[in-house]
């Protein structure tokens, strides 16, 4: 880690490690130095290369330039924002600003509040709004990103097969799971609700993992306003309604209390979606949109975490996780009568946008 640190002006080096955050995909530290403290991420290059956190550090810089919600990586003597030694990638960031009230807190939980779920809309909003303007291209096919492919066009099923072209493995695994039926019997009537509103949807560099504990506050209470942003492991080029039907299905869903009654907060997603429209409204199509997305936006990282446990980990138990439960277990919960009602419930809300716009 010292050696690490040395490269970064300024960092300078590691005085004390203050904490150690061994996840599955990566592992972080926030680290003392004489300049302050930093998190540091190391990726093994199977995961993520150097070439792959460019990739996350060119749209974290154009963000930062743009809000204060997000800080850029640093850098080295030389420009260079990520380091390596042998197969690893080492990425260092400043320490977002404000508290880490959810330090804590399990992934994909609800907020603490409604006005955490209102300020985290807000700030999502921010974001949007600061990422207009950024055109690199699409990620290339890598581990345990968020993309927009499989429903960006016409046919999911050739999208799909283009999908797995470069990932062997979840091709082998899926082609013995029947992956086509499952299209055929689930995907593709939901698709047909979103297929009309596809071309509504701008393309647009986003984050993908605005969860709650995605985001520092400005205190360690349930009220208060997002102060940063960070993680962008996931982000790529996908559009802003995809972005929105991500967070609600990882805050608003407690995925946790699956079979459980009561496990969505419908007066936190009130709050999300009132908060993003104070700075960005959305018209009536992308609401139908958001609406017919929802129980798909899961899909395309429920596959790169499938394709992670086959390739990396080596492991077809939590491949099954991923396909089974995630994959397809969440779409069985959006059949299902909780699932229902948060269709039907955004349903009404997106009605509502149509007797407004009527009304003008």
């Amino acid at each position: 880690m010292d050696r690490v640190l040395r490269g970064f002006p300024q960092a300078g080096r590691a005085l004390e490690l203050l904490s150690f955050s061994p996840r599955p995909f990566s592992a972080g530290s926030v680290v003392k130095t004489p300049n302050g403290k930093v998190f540091v991420k190391r990726h093994h290059f199977s995961v993520r290369d150097a070439e792959g956190l460019r990739e996350e550090h060119g749209f974290i810089e154009y963000l930062a330039g743009r809000t204060d919600l997000v800080q850029p990586a640093l850098a080295r003597e030389d420009g260079e924002t990520v380091a390596t030694e042998g197969d690893w990638s080492y990425e260092v960031h400043p320490l977002a600003r404000g508290v880490d009230a959810y330090e804590e807190a399990l992934s994909w939980t609800p907020f603490m509040s409604v006005e955490h779920a209102r300020a985290a809309g807000r700030a999502m909003a921010q974001l949007h709004r600061a990422a207009e303007g950024y055109e690199a291209p699409a990620r290339k096919a890598r581990q345990l990103v968020t993309s927009f492919t499989l429903f960006a066009g016409g046919d999911p099923i050739a999208a799909a097969e283009d999908y797995l072209k470069p990932r062997a493995e979840l091709r082998g695994y899926l082609e013995q799971s029947m992956w086509r039926e499952s299209f055929q019997e689930i995907i593709l009537p939901l698709y047909a609700k979103l297929a009309p509103w596809v071309g509504c949807l701008e393309p647009l560099w986003t984050h993908n993992d605005l969860h709650a504990s995605n985001m520092t506050w400005a205190t360690d209470g349930d009220s208060g306003e997002v102060t940063g942003v960070f993680d962008f492991g996931l982000a790529d080029r996908t559009n802003a309604v995809h972005d929105i039907a991500t967070a609600i299905e990882r805050n608003i869903v407690e995925w946790l209390r699956i079979g459980e009654p009561g496990i969505v907060h419908f007066d936190q997603l009130d709050a999300l979606l009132r908060g993003y429209e104070e700075l960005l409204p959305l018209g009536y199509e992308q609401a139908q949109a958001l609406v017919a997305l929802l129980p798909l936006v899961h899909c395309e990282f429920a596959l790169s975490e499938a394709d992670y446990f086959l390739s990396i980990l080596r492991s077809e138990e939590k491949a099954d996780l991923a396909w089974d439960g995630y994959f397809l277990g969440h779409e069985r919960w959006f059949g299902g009568a909780e699932g229902r009602e948060l269709i039907s419930y955004l349903e009404r809300w997106a009605a509502g946008k149509l007797r407004v716009e009527r009304k003008r």
